[in-house]
């Protein structure tokens, strides 16, 4: 054959696809091969996303050598789903449609004397309903069935279920929940999720962040929202430049800044590297946790600089203690689905200067 010829034959093969899943186990992998990105979910430890490695570098924090070690001891690590709620309650109780719910302590899945992140972010109940990829994207989609739990039921007496749909498109990373209220009653919304971002082309000390917020929520020395708000130039001078050297963060922010689409902004920049995280509108809240002890005298143990190489940009739903603070009249932007309905938000994950 002549080399005229062969290149007749090549051009009529089909072109490799952009996108494509494979599947091992009880992990799924989104691949965009055009951005040379690869998103990994780990669908038995709480539907968790574990990586998602960007010409190879992972842009995830994800301390373990394998993901099998992941799995024996899951730990703090890429995107935990948190519910049935985010963050702390300010009692082993909460109140829901007037009325007064008080956790159950002695069935162990609720601890703590501020009940903290539900009791959803490791469990092994979710199902694959799908893990396809087609010319525009690829896709794991996965329902869990909050109603079939008696313990969880006991905790949280909503029926409902669970979507969490991860879609890898144009090298942006898309986590879609779909919640659908299957009571007789309207079931407040305030779960979240506690992402932990890392850049690799620099250290921690040397990123600077930007915030779309307006607004601090003030906290209690227990982490719990006073009522009281106040600028977040009080906090940072120029939230859209913000050393993150110089701060110890366990923050909450409401009045997010949104952009023509409905959407706020929180990133991450290092030497090249970069990261956006999009909240879609009904993220009514952000939780940034990054913590620094030495910006800090009273900040606890020492942390070495890889233990605290990571930055946590938190979508909620609510802000922390949102039913209580709700009952209490305190807060005015609690979400709540009706019987039978669809409570349904996004938020995405872009990456730049890999």
């Amino acid at each position: 054959m002549r080399f005229a010829e062969f290149l007749l034959v090549l051009s009529a093969l089909p072109a490799a696809a952009q996108y494509s899943v494979q599947r091992n186990g009880d992990v799924v992998q989104l691949i965009d091969g055009t951005a040379q990105t690869t998103v990994s979910v780990v669908t038995s430890v709480g539907n968790m996303a574990v990586e998602m490695k960007v010409k190879g570098e992972n842009a995830l924090r994800f301390p373990y050598a394998s993901v099998e070690d992941f799995m024996k001891k899951p730990g703090l690590a890429g995107i935990p789903f948190l519910g049935p709620w985010a963050n702390r309650m300010d009692e082993q109780a909460f109140y829901a449609n007037g009325k007064k719910y008080i956790f159950n302590m002695e069935l162990g899945n609720v601890r703590g004397k501020f009940p903290l992140h539900g009791f959803l972010s490791t469990t092994s109940e979710w199902r694959v309903v799908e893990a396809r990829a087609d010319d525009k994207s690829s896709w794991v989609t996965s329902r869990l069935e909050f109603y079939r739990q008696p313990a969880w039921m006991a905790q949280w007496p909503f029926a409902h279920t669970i979507e969490m749909t991860y879609r890898l498109q144009g090298g942006i990373l898309e986590v879609q929940t779909r919640i659908r209220n299957l009571s007789a009653e309207l079931m407040p919304v305030v779960i979240g999720f506690h992402n932990f971002f890392q850049l690799t082309d620099s250290p921690r000390d040397a990123w600077t962040i930007a915030v779309g917020a307006r607004a601090e929520w003030l906290l209690t020395p227990d982490k719990i929202p006073t009522g009281e708000t106040r600028p977040i130039e009080k906090l940072f001078p120029n939230p859209q430049a913000i050393p993150l050297k110089d701060y110890d963060l366990d923050h909450l922010f409401g009045d997010l800044a949104r952009d023509a689409s409905g959407r706020a902004v929180m990133s991450v920049k290092g030497k090249s590297q970069k990261l956006d995280v999009l909240f879609g509108p009904n993220y009514r809240a952000a939780v940034i946790y990054a913590p620094n002890p030495s910006a800090n005298p009273q900040g606890g143990r020492a942390m070495s600089a890889q233990e605290r190489n990571f930055i946590c940009f938190e979508p909620m739903a609510g802000i922390t203690d949102a039913v209580n603070l709700a009952h209490r009249g305190i807060y005015k932007e609690l979400q709540s689905v009706p019987p039978g309905g669809i409570w349904q938000e996004s938020f995405w994950v872009r990456p730049s200067g890999f």
